[in-house]
């Protein structure tokens, strides 16, 4: 595994040492946990962003509802 050299503050130092009360075995380990939450949650949100996007230019743009609303006539129930 690589290893990584970064600062924190010393309130977030404060939150390393206690990573025995979080359930974890050492402070990489709770390290990790918190950047794979922050990779999902920053995934999820560019999601969201991308979904409002194309839902803002559906509702904006008459010739693609008037598409939809033709394949979906077509569609097999």
């Amino acid at each position: 595994m690589q290893q990584a050299k970064f600062s924190c503050k010393e309130n977030q130092v404060e939150f390393l040492n206690n990573y025995k009360e979080y359930g974890f075995k050492d402070k990489s380990s709770l390290v990790r946990e918190a950047l794979n939450r922050l990779k999902k949650e920053l995934e999820s949100q560019q999601l969201k962003e991308s979904a409002d996007l194309y839902t803002e230019t559906y509702m904006e743009n008459s010739d693609l509802k008037a598409l939809t609303e033709s394949a979906a006539q077509v569609w097999p129930e």
